[in-house]
C-alpha cells in the first residue's frame, strides 16, 4: 500500500470514528445538548480536526441519516424482482420492520430524533433525497397496485402516509418499549404479528 492509500484510509477511518460517536452522543444527550467538543473528546482529538470533515454537527447528524437510508435501501434492491406490486408492498414492510428492529439506534436517529432541519434549509443541493427516495418508493408501489386494480376509491398520496406511519408506529413503539400493555407472552412477536394483520387488511381494501 502506498503512502498515499494510507493517508486515504487514515482518514476514512477518522471520519468513521467520528460518525460512530456523533451517534452514540446524540443518542444519550440529545443532537442540541452535543456539541463539536463532545464528540472530539470522545475520540480524543481537538475539535479542529473535525472540522476538516464536517462543517457543523448538522452535517454530521445527516451523513448518519444519509448512511441509514442507504442501508436500507439497499436492503430494498432485491425487491425489483418481484413483479407483482402488492406481493412487493407486503415484502417492503417486512423489510423495513427487520431493518427497524435489528437497528433501533439508526432507526431511532433516522425517524424518532428530533433533526436539524436547518442544515437541509441551508444546503443547496436535495440534502433530504434519501429519505425522499424511500418515500417515492412506497408510493410508486402503491400507485402501481392501484393500476391493477387493488385499493379502489382510495387515494395514493394518503394512502401511502397511512402505510408509512402504520408501519413505523409498531417499530417505534417496540423501540421506545411501549409495548408493555400487550400480554407478556406475545411482546416478543407482537410487531410481526401486527404486521400480518395489517396484510390481511391491505388485502381487503
Amino acid at each position: 500500500m502506498g503512502i498515499n492509500d494510507r493517508k486515504e484510509r487514515e482518514k476514512e477511518e477518522l471520519r468513521v470514528r467520528i460518525l460512530v460517536a456523533a451517534k452514540t452522543l446524540f443518542l444519550q444527550k440529545g443532537i442540541d445538548k452535543t456539541s463539536i467538543r463532545n464528540i472530539a473528546d470522545l475520540i480524543e482529538y481537538s475539535p479542529g480536526i473535525i472540522y476538516h470533515y464536517f462543517r457543523d454537527k448538522n452535517e454530521i447528524f445527516h451523513a448518519l441519516h444519509q448512511g441509514g437510508f442507504s442501508q436500507l435501501m439497499s436492503k430494498m434492491s432485491i425487491l425489483g424482482s418481484v413483479r407483482n406490486p402488492l406481493e412487493r408492498l407486503k415484502a417492503m414492510g417486512s423489510i423495513y420492520v427487520n431493518f427497524a428492529m435489528d437497528n433501533p439506534d439508526m432507526y431511532d436517529l433516522m425517524f424518532i430524533k428530533e433533526a436539524p432541519i436547518d442544515h437541509v434549509a441551508n444546503t443547496e443541493h436535495d440534502a433530504w433525497k434519501e429519505g425522499g427516495g424511500t418515500f417515492n418508493y412506497l408510493r410508486s408501489t402503491i400507485m402501481e397496485c392501484m393500476e391493477q386494480g387493488y385499493f379502489k376509491g382510495h387515494d395514493a398520496e394518503a394512502l401511502s402516509y397511512m402505510v408509512w406511519s402504520t408501519v413505523h408506529g409498531m417499530v417505534s413503539l417496540s423501540i421506545r418499549k411501549r409495548c408493555e400493555v400487550i400480554l407478556p407472552e406475545r411482546q416478543q412477536s407482537i410487531v410481526e404479528e401486527g404486521l400480518e394483520e395489517f396484510f390481511k387488511m391491505l388485502d381487503r381494501i
